[in-house]
């Protein structure tokens, strides 16, 4: 099986991603996406694997966001890609490739129904928060 993880070890929901990702048996292929950030060609098509607007992958805590003004209409997809290829703190995390998906894991159990083996028992965020036992809700 493989499985892509789109990391920052300082993020809480990334780390408890991973960890939800080796719970269920799985060792992902780990991309610290600040030190070796995707492709412009890589990005797109996660951006087109997840289906969801390229401004929904915009992060704007702890990022230049604000003084970008890229809250701003008038930025282009393309151009929204170009700022993230610029400063890849703007990309949001984490993003997960399984076979089963690829999905931008916020909050982190989102993981849960793109894991092959989502049956992960329970699961403690480093928070405390408890994730019961569930399983993946499959089409």
């Amino acid at each position: 099986m493989s499985i892509t993880i789109y990391h920052n070890p300082a993020c809480g929901t990334s780390r408890n991603t991973l960890a939800m990702i080796r719970q269920s048996g799985e060792e992902p292929r780990v991309v610290e996406y600040l030190v070796t950030p995707p492709s412009r060609e890589e990005l797109a098509a996660l951006i087109r694997a997840m289906g969801i607007p390229v401004r929904d992958l915009l992060r704007r805590k702890g990022t230049p966001y604000d003084a970008l003004g890229l809250d701003d209409p008038k930025w282009t997809d393309e151009e929204l890609i170009d700022f993230m290829m610029a400063h890849p703190i703007l990309i949001n995390r984490p993003i997960v490739v399984t076979p089963l998906g690829t999905r931008l894991c916020r909050p982190s159990e989102a993981v849960i129904d793109i894991l092959p083996n989502p049956d992960i028992g329970p699961f403690v965020k480093e928070d405390g928060e408890i994730i019961p036992v569930r399983k993946a809700a499959r089409a």
